[in-house]
């Protein structure tokens, strides 16, 4: 197990780094992975289950008292759906969970959303979407859309505010980006108060540093992120804006934040739509962790901490809140 993965509390806005702490980690985190079973080898029925049996690298999942199931209409059907309630809450924040479209589940990041809801006093709404390739392209991003139509309808009613954000980690981030363009280009709606955009991958085709990252283990490596493609897509797709948002028409996109650690194969993923996002007139931050791993804002170090930091202040600031 990951060492000091743990539920994610009110944390340290120190903003100084620890390069030594990280490299540390990193040395420790690939000889862990090493110690399990290599992602490419494992069917996505296989993967899940070890990981709702808690024998993957990452433990046990943690579940939240303050989380509630719900049930929204989904692409085609009913669809599960986590909510973080605070009383009067300021705004409504979409969550899209990450896991590659093939892996994780609505209940596996409740540490995380329980802090984001309590810290910026948002109700958080998480989505069970389909997986591939069980469900392949388009179904989850159907399920994204089919979420974000009803928050918008329902959202006053259900949860006492019809302001909404946006957010996702990995896959969740490309999701994320998917469901803006979908609701612009579909529904005419532009009016998300930002997205909160997490290591994501946003070319299908592998920018750069994707594809010449090769076989290090640090969370993804080129073949990890290839195995998630081809179940996802089943191998085309690649160039559909849905699937690969970098090659998208990005205007009228809501303010966004680009958090990504330097150690992530999906960097250029990330440094290239921050530059799109902006050239598309936009309004955008990028934030930068020295060492961070894919992930990395989810394991007990400096560099984590100062992210999410920093994802509690974009929210505040795109609420309208005057700096904490």
């Amino acid at each position: 197990m990951i060492p000091g993965l743990a539920p994610l509390l009110p944390i340290d806005h120190s903003d100084q780094t620890s390069s030594d702490e990280t490299a540390e980690f990193n040395d420790r985190l690939e000889a862990l992975l090493h110690q399990y079973p290599i992602l490419t080898d494992l069917s996505p029925a296989t993967a899940r289950r070890l990981r709702l049996e808690g024998k993957s690298a990452f433990g046990p999942i943690v579940h939240s008292d303050l989380a509630v199931d719900i049930s929204i209409p989904g692409a085609i059907g009913p669809m599960k759906a986590r909510v973080f309630a605070v009383s009067s809450p300021e705004a409504i924040y979409l969550h899209i969970h990450g896991g590659g479209w093939v892996l994780g589940a609505v209940d596996q990041q409740d540490p995380r959303l329980e802090a984001l809801s309590q810290t910026s006093q948002v109700t958080v709404l998480s989505i069970d979407y389909r997986l591939a390739p069980e469900s392949r392209y388009p179904a989850g991003l159907d399920d994204c859309e089919a979420a974000a139509l009803w928050l918008l309808e329902h959202g006053k009613s259900e949860f006492g505010s019809d302001r909404i954000l946006i957010g996702g980690e990995s896959a969740g981030a490309n999701l994320s980006v998917a469901t803006l363009l979908r609701m612009r280009d579909r529904h005419a709606f532009r009016g998300w108060l930002g997205a909160n955009l997490v290591y994501g991958l946003y070319d299908a085709r592998l920018t750069n540093s994707a594809r010449t990252w090769g076989s290090r283990l640090l969370v993804l490596n080129t073949p990890i992120i290839e195995w998630f493609l081809r179940h996802y897509t089943g191998g085309s797709a690649q160039e559909d804006p849905f699937v690969s948002p970098l090659l998208a028409d990005l205007e009228g996109m809501p303010p966004a934040l680009f958090t990504i650690g330097t150690e992530d194969p999906l960097i250029d993923d990330t440094l290239e739509m921050h530059e799109r996002w902006l050239a598309a007139g936009n309004t955008a931050e990028l934030a930068i962790y020295p060492g961070g791993a894919h992930g990395f804002d989810a394991f007990p170090l400096e560099i984590g901490r100062q992210a999410l930091a920093r994802m509690y202040r974009f929210i505040e600031d795109c609420l309208g809140r005057s700096p904490s």
